[in-house]
């Protein structure tokens, strides 16, 4: 079953908790405990480390398994009273002010929310001053997100209306929602009805989304890993030879490559592999004169192409 973050974070919660009050417990009870799988289990274990009580990093949670059973080695320390300094609680504050605005998010989960708020603003006392003098405000990337977390929660079809770089267009479709998540942007994975596939779709290129009625019903899929980043070309992809100038030599920071090969005017001579090089010519157009394709051929005659037209529209 998909989850979304809010369920996340609420299991997270609770498995807190309850490792405290079982050390040493075994990682296949656990996860039938939470009614969830191994891997989910670990999943959240990867990341419980990186939380604790300070904004500043200090005192995180100190909890390992060895694959069979899982240890918190300084329960004790996380069990003192939190004690917020003056900049923890204004960011704090503002951060539950502004989660509270998301429009789709659900009144039981504001409402507790907003409780939690002003709890946290009667302990903080004068800390909490600054706080009200600060707001933040969310773009439609926020709206989305929303709308895109309560799709999974209720297991509902969306209907889209997507810019694609690729081809420079908007489309309409239907998305089966299987989950969220981010590598640099947010990005939601889903079942695409118009393609019959599945599809990654990040969320400040959603133009409109509407919430529908029919029930999301995505085939099972198994999930990606991502901890290499969202794009890992495959070997069978093919391969595409790209020569930049100083100017362009970020693109060998930014793109996933097999070489990349000194050029003597301090440029790079870079070859990568993509499942779709059409997709390429967007980036000979945006280097311009700092880069060109240079393999294969019809791919960079298509790019030689759509710059030439380009031109020509500014000429017109």
């Amino acid at each position: 079953m998909a989850t979304n973050a809010i369920d996340q974070t609420r299991r997270m919660l609770s498995l807190v908790t309850y490792l405290r009050e079982r050390p040493g417990a075994r990682v296949g009870d656990v996860a039938r405990a939470f009614g969830i799988t191994e891997d989910e289990l670990i999943a959240d274990l990867d990341v419980l480390p990186m939380c604790g009580t300070s904004f500043r990093g200090g005192d995180l949670l100190d909890i390992d398994t060895d694959g069979d059973r899982i240890w918190w080695h300084n329960p004790d320390d996380v069990a003192e009273p939190l004690r917020l300094a003056a900049d923890e609680a204004t960011a704090l504050l503002v951060a539950a002010r502004a989660v509270a605005t998301l429009p789709g998010l659900r009144e039981g989960d504001r409402q507790a929310l907003l409780r939690a708020t002003a709890k946290l603003e009667a302990a903080a006392g004068e800390a909490a001053g600054a706080s009200a003098r600060l707001s933040v405000t969310f773009e439609s990337e926020g709206g989305v997100f929303a709308d895109v977390d309560r799709a999974i929660a209720e297991r509902r079809r969306l209907w889209l209306r997507y810019y694609s770089p690729a081809r420079d267009e908007l489309t309409e479709r239907e998305v089966d929602p299987i989950r969220l998540f981010a590598v640099g942007h947010t990005y939601m994975e889903a079942w695409c009805r118009l393609s019959e596939a599945r599809r990654t779709f990040r969320l400040d290129r959603v133009a409109e989304i509407k919430l529908l009625d029919a029930p999301a019903d995505p085939p099972p899929v198994e999930l990606r890993d991502l901890s290499e980043g969202l794009v890992q070309p495959a070997a069978e992809d093919p391969e595409v030879s790209i020569e930049v100038g100083p100017g362009g030599r970020w693109v060998a920071e930014y793109y996933p490559h097999d070489s990349a090969e000194e050029l003597p005017d301090g440029g790079l001579r870079i070859t990568l592999r993509t499942p779709d090089p059409a997709s390429l010519r967007r980036l000979a157009l945006r280097l311009g004169r700092d880069g060109r394709i240079v393999a294969p051929q019809e791919l960079a005659d298509s790019a030689r192409q759509a710059a030439d037209q380009a031109l020509a529209a500014y000429g017109e």
